[in-house]
């Protein structure tokens, strides 16, 4: 019986351990194609009241071009906020992004106004 009750916790274990690996699955790839620069991008957890770093750092994203947004393999949390700030300072967010879902969100610009397209 001991035998069984330490092989039964063990497949647990290694089964929890798979679902938390299994929930890290929020990388994703951001497409510039506004036709503007992007000077900064902020992904934040929606929980989240700060926008935290600029993931590009010291670099940009020109329009026409793709960035692999990455996150450590402990991240549990889905839904993520994005903000991008172009070259001449104006910003745009979207909310509610389910990443653990989406693999692929993509700028455009229509009307003068952002729009975040995710697959």
């Amino acid at each position: 019986m001991i035998r069984r009750s330490f092989l039964v916790a063990a497949v647990l274990s290694i089964a929890s351990t798979g679902a938390a690996f299994a929930q890290a699955q929020q990388n994703f790839s951001l497409i510039n194609r506004t036709g503007h620069q992007i000077n900064e991008v902020y992904v934040s957890p929606s929980a989240n009241n700060n926008w935290g770093r600029d993931i590009l750092g010291e670099g940009v994203m020109p329009s026409g071009t793709r960035r692999n947004i990455t996150f450590p393999r402990r991240t549990q949390a889905c839904m993520f906020d994005l903000r991008v700030v172009y070259e001449d300072g104006d910003k745009s967010d979207m909310s509610g992004i389910d990443l653990c879902k989406v693999s692929n969100v993509t700028l455009t610009v229509s009307g003068g106004n952002t729009n975040f397209a995710t697959d």
